[in-house]
């Protein structure tokens, strides 16, 4: 059976995998009431309490509005707390409750589960030589520099 050209992009592959990864996750964490964007949040703050909304933004590649929506959904419900900055007033912190630091403990080994099926075919070398090659993927990305070209005028 021949595949399709399109099957052969890797770019198409890497999204197919990061569909199913973050559908993945989305299914895993629906016993906890919270979306992947809000996992990501929760995670980030347990890694490094006090980020800003613009830092968080960054973090998740999403824009500072989404951020902020995200922010106060997880503060509504009592998972996160925001605070001014002791020094940048003007600047709000987040940091997790109590509440959203047991959350997202439970709700991280449940997407460690999902990540553990990925592991799980690989070998304990075939695992290592995946995440360098990922490595080399994002460093060769990283390194993109669009060509330049002059516009073409058409000739009359």
């Amino acid at each position: 059976m021949a595949s399709s050209a399109m099957e052969e992009r890797i770019g198409d592959r890497i999204k197919r995998v990061e569909q199913e990864l973050t559908s993945a996750k989305h299914a895993a964490l629906r016993p906890f009431k919270i979306n992947v964007p809000q996992y990501n949040v929760l995670l980030a703050l347990q890694q490094q309490p006090g980020l800003s909304g613009a830092a968080l933004a960054r973090r998740g590649m999403v824009t500072p509005q989404t951020m902020s929506s995200v922010l106060s959904t997880l503060e509504g419900r009592g998972l996160v707390e925001r605070r001014p900055h002791p020094i940048h007033l003007n600047i709000l912190e987040a940091h997790l409750t109590r509440t959203g630091g047991s959350l997202i403990r439970r709700a991280d080994e449940a997407v460690k589960g999902v990540e553990d099926l990925l592991t799980g075919r690989f070998g304990p070398s075939e695992a290592a030589e995946f995440l360098a090659r990922l490595d080399a993927c994002s460093a060769a990305l990283a390194a993109f520099k669009p060509a330049t070209s002059k516009p073409t005028t058409a000739k009359k």
